[in-house]
């Protein structure tokens, strides 16, 4: 059962995401039988839709609160909050600095809503064990220098699996991502080459691979093509019953992704946050044996001032019921609740929302 609801919501991500694509503005448009009956807009990340899609549908059911959020990736997101097309956006890329600096609407807060993981993924007939990389041998394959399956760098790794002679047909996202930005992150911090080649960002310029859009599109054209690998967020990987490898940590232990291993990534980093960050942080190659590598926070975003007082009600009610009762349901889909202290610092964070609704 759990897993037809997954597939329904990832269908509909697709969905959204199309229509994402046709235009910018396309946030006001309604993902409910009426676009008169939403109560509040947002627009971004596919990474965490899985999780929210189940929290405003709940919302809703609990409190009759409708939201629409169009799946559109987390660069789309951001853009649309800062022309304030929307009421929040939805990232996994904490907005830089300048970035912030373009907003429209003034200054823009930052809250981590639950973690996830970027898996690596791929479409191997016959191999039925589940592969081991390192960083250095996923950077060399998404920069092109592993082209085959059976070069020594991955057969190394792998003893007694048999890898076919294969050319690997590297995916990546196409459009402006989060879960680039958490797998580009990665690369550039444990593999020094891989910062000063292709480097950090939401979009990279990709040495050698075929583009698709969103989470549903790079899982969908790894699922079809066999000989092709690529990189998603945990619960899409497994509703495609896609095989998921093992990352070599920086403890030196090759970890699966689960909800207790990106646990396990910020746990340390939650204990020593100061106080009053801007939880722009990043968890990837986290220290601990049992730290999955590839882990991040995903943050909703919201203008600190409101000039709509009552959606900035609204919206300050959802994130604080999300905060308490929805970080409840976060492992069922595959996402990790944000540790108990760090959930309680966020919400007290809330108070910084101004719903003066004046100017």
């Amino acid at each position: 059962m759990r897993a037809m609801k997954l597939a329904a919501l990832i269908f509909f991500v697709a969905a959204c995401s199309k229509e994402g694509a046709n235009s910018s503005s396309t946030a006001s448009s309604t993902t409910s039988s009426s676009s008169q009956s939403v109560d509040l807009t947002g627009a971004g990340a596919t990474f965490p839709y899985p999780i929210y899609s189940k929290w405003f549908s709940d919302y809703a059911t609990l409190t009759g609160v409708k939201i629409n959020y169009q799946s559109i990736g987390s660069g789309g997101g951001i853009r649309q909050l800062s022309e304030g097309t929307v009421d929040f956006g939805a990232s996994d890329s904490p907005m830089s600095d300048d970035e912030l600096s373009k907003a429209k609407g003034g200054a823009i807060l930052h809250f981590p809503t639950v973690l996830g993981a970027d898996v690596i993924t791929y479409n191997l007939p016959g191999v039925t064990t589940a592969l081991k990389f390192t960083p250095a041998a996923i950077a060399d394959i998404f920069s092109g220098r592993i082209k085959k399956w059976n070069d020594t760098r991955i057969a190394s790794l792998n003893p007694g699996v048999t890898l076919p002679a294969q050319d690997i047909l590297v995916v990546h996202r196409s459009d402006g991502s989060g879960t680039t930005y958490i797998f580009t992150d990665y690369l550039s911090t444990a593999v020094p080459s891989w910062k000063t080649s292709v480097g950090k960002g939401k979009e990279v310029k990709w040495p050698v691979g075929l583009g698709a859009k969103g989470n549903e599109g790079v899982s969908g054209q790894v699922k079809q093509t066999p000989g092709s690998i690529g990189y998603v967020e945990l619960a899409y990987a497994k509703q495609n019953n896609l095989p998921i490898a093992a990352i070599r940590n920086k403890s030196g232990q090759f970890v699966a992704a689960s909800v207790d291993a990106v646990t396990a990534a910020a746990a340390g980093v939650a204990k020593a946050l100061p106080a009053n960050t801007d939880y722009r942080i990043s968890i990837v190659d986290a220290p601990g044996a049992s730290s999955y590598p590839i882990s991040s926070f995903t943050w909703i975003l919201v203008y600190q001032h409101q000039t709509d007082a009552v959606k900035g009600k609204k919206l300050v009610d959802f994130l604080n019921w999300a905060l308490t009762d929805g970080e409840k349901e976060a492992s069922t889909l595959d996402y990790a609740p944000l540790p108990a202290e760090m959930a309680t610092a966020v919400k007290a964070r809330l108070a910084n929302i101004d719903l003066t609704g004046a100017k």
